[in-house]
């Protein structure tokens, strides 16, 4: 899609992206306990991603004529699965505002993460998510993620039942 820009998240973009994600919740009636919504990291997300084999991108609209023009339309990570020891990391708070969706966005942000989880050394992408997501759904599987019958590492996600994981040496 034109009329976007995807770079590395900066600390002024905390309070944007924190509000496209809450936003998200709200819009689509996500459950808020036990999700994305709920942690703590969600106002300091520049600080949470500044660390080794981490990283956050945003995706900026520049259309012109666009009422969004220089803001943020969402966002997604890469991160070590948490209280994993094992060499994965996870795809984490990856949410675009309805704006936003059905013009490819997901699927380059998905593109973009998978690379940088293997420039940054994983092996293997896991991440999870709400039944309700059909849509992330089908693009996961359409980037290679396959589902789990379990939850790895202990991301605090309780209300997300749908795990899935992908092999980053397979192509993406």
């Amino acid at each position: 899609m034109n009329g976007i820009v995807i770079r590395e998240i900066k600390k002024e973009d905390n309070p944007q992206i924190a509000a496209v994600i809450r936003e998200v919740f709200i819009a689509d009636n996500f459950p808020k306990t036990g999700t994305a919504f709920a942690d703590t990291q969600l106002d300091f997300m520049f600080e949470a991603y500044d660390k080794p084999r981490a990283t956050y991108f945003v995706v900026v609209d520049t259309e012109i004529n666009s009422a969004l023009k220089g803001k943020i339309i969402g966002g997604a990570g890469v991160s070590q699965l948490e209280s994993s020891t094992e060499n994965i990391c996870e795809l984490q708070k990856m949410y675009f505002l309805q704006e936003a969706r059905g013009k490819g966005i997901g699927f380059q942000m998905i593109q973009k993460c998978l690379q940088e989880a293997t420039e940054l050394g994983y092996e293997n992408c896991y991440l999870e998510t709400l039944p309700e997501m059909l849509t992330a759904q089908h693009l996961y599987k359409k980037a290679g993620f396959e589902y789990l019958c379990a939850p790895m590492g202990n991301t605090g996600h309780t209300t997300c039942p749908v795990w899935m994981i992908k092999d980053l040496n397979s192509s993406y």
